[in-house]
């Protein structure tokens, strides 16, 4: 079924899918001038936080996880990044080294645009610009909403909410009644819900006896978005 009306999915999900959307050609031509394309296997690192970045990467195909590493070496998602979305232009707008990881969360295609290409049609595209800006105040305001969530809600609730929005960026070819199955390892999920895979399984467990969501393997299939919305309790 469909959230719309249910759930406010805006306020959970970047928009960079529609910054390249129907530029002018002469700004395409520029972003394509010497962009070149990479097949990453599922866990290949994009990039590194601390590297300085030569360029800003595009996904064609597939889906990448945005996520910082503890002194103990544990991830913290805090993004899952979808097919036309855009990674590492934060640090190529503010000139500074990557604030985070990207890596592959499955086999995917990812365009490469380098930084002098992407500067020069930000420079040359009206367009181009004010779509980044807003953008970005976009995704403050979706990261804000990620760091309320972790400090006021439940881990059940958590848990709930992120099945909620990563089904949506697992739609493909979506008809209403479709089954969405979400393929996602337990530690990545419980990585994104910020708590510990023993949970995540337990919760998962409680979630399939209710007949909310089914498994079949690592692949969790939602059957009630809607009982989800209201574990949630998102207001």
């Amino acid at each position: 079924m469909s959230i719309k009306g249910l759930f406010p999915i805006d306020k959970w999900d970047f928009k960079s899918e529609s910054v390249f959307k129907d530029l002018p050609q002469a700004d395409m031509a520029l972003l394509a001038a010497n962009r070149s394309e990479q097949i990453y296997k599922k866990g290949e690192i994009i990039f590194r936080e601390g590297a300085f970045p030569s360029g800003i990467f595009f996904i064609i195909e597939g889906k990448a996880k945005k996520y910082k590493v503890d002194k103990e070496g544990r991830e913290q998602i805090f993004y899952v990044a979808n097919t036309g979305e855009l990674l590492g232009y934060h640090a190529v707008l503010s000139d500074d080294r990557y604030p985070d990881f990207a890596a592959a969360l499955e086999q995917s295609r990812i365009a490469f645009i380098p930084r002098e290409d992407f500067l020069g049609a930000l420079q040359q595209s009206e367009v181009l610009s004010k779509r980044l800006l807003k953008t970005l105040s976009h995704e403050f305001a979706v990261l804000a909403n990620s760091l309320t969530m972790i400090a006021h809600k439940s881990v059940r609730e958590r848990l709930a909410l992120q099945l909620i929005v990563i089904r949506e960026k697992y739609k493909v070819n979506f008809q209403p009644g479709m089954p969405v199955e979400i393929n996602m390892s337990r530690d990545d999920l419980a990585s994104l819900v910020g708590t510990v895979r023993e949970n995540v399984v337990r919760l998962l467990s409680e979630l399939r006896e209710g007949g909310i969501i089914e498994t079949r393997g690592r692949k969790i299939i939602v059957l009630d978005v809607s009982r989800l919305i209201a574990i949630a309790d998102f207001r």
